[in-house]
């Protein structure tokens, strides 16, 4: 089930971060930069950005003579032994420090076997998650994490969904026509948030962004108490910046 969009910019910046760590695992005793632009393709600038975040998140470590060697992380993530365990426990702590960042609950969902999953979240006391009163997979069509996994899928697997799940009307802001939600999805922008503005439950807004890995159709979302529908924007130009991280973890 091909993604209908074409990559957007956290993509390009995973596969430049995966051309980056492909060469750093080939120096074992290190690399300079020089020597990382010049094999990796990358003028200096894109790859000191690319060294900044892979560094924060643990993929590579600077010597003390400047030479860059891969990280903890990285060696943990490509370990044959316990990989599940070490990919949850690193997207729940990218999940975490994205949480305490903007100030609300994030998710990571997937579309597997024809369904929506949330697979992990990061909520807490003053970041509170989604109420889920009307099961996630069958209410794809308000939610912002079901439309933009939606928006991942051709025509026919969207059309093959819908008939699979009623569209229920959950709030007087719900799209309940199948063809006014297709064609909001043919036009949804893959660079553009989808939006949740209180069509799943009164008193909550949303807004989700792709992370499409290979085969792989997936969202990273954010949701807020409707008085905090203010700072739904900026949360997710967060999630945008957060989203190669993320692409990252899953593609290792």
């Amino acid at each position: 089930m091909a993604p209908m969009h074409e990559p957007t910019a956290p993509y390009h910046s995973a596969e430049d971060a995966l051309r980056v760590l492909e060469t750093v695992a080939g120096h074992p005793a290190g690399a300079t930069g020089a020597g990382l632009a010049r094999e990796a393709g990358l003028d200096p600038g894109r790859l000191t950005a690319l060294l900044r975040m892979l560094r924060r998140e643990g993929y590579v470590e600077q010597t003390a003579d400047g030479a860059w060697i891969t990280g903890d992380t990285l060696r943990r993530l490509t370990s044959a032994h316990d990989h599940d365990r070490a990919l949850r426990e690193k997207l729940q702590h990218t999940l975490d420090r994205l949480r305490d960042a903007v100030g609300a609950a994030v998710y990571i969902s997937r579309y597997e076997d024809g369904e929506v999953r949330v697979t992990q979240y990061a909520a807490g006391p003053g970041a509170p998650a989604v109420n889920e009163w009307v099961d996630f997979r069958s209410s794809a069509h308000a939610t912002a994490v079901g439309k933009s996994l939606l928006t991942q899928l051709d025509h026919d697997a969207r059309r093959d969904h819908l008939s699979r799940h009623r569209m229920a009307r959950l709030t007087s802001r719900t799209i309940t026509s199948d063809k006014v939600l297709l064609s909001r999805l043919e036009s949804q922008p893959p660079t553009v948030p989808v939006l949740d503005l209180q069509e799943y439950a009164v008193g909550t807004v949303c807004a989700a962004v792709p992370i499409t890995a290979g085969a792989t159709v997936g969202c990273l979302a954010v949701s807020l108490p409707v008085e905090r529908a203010h700072r739904l924007r900026r949360a997710a130009d967060a999630l945008n910046r957060h989203a190669a991280p993320v692409l990252l973890s899953l593609a290792l």
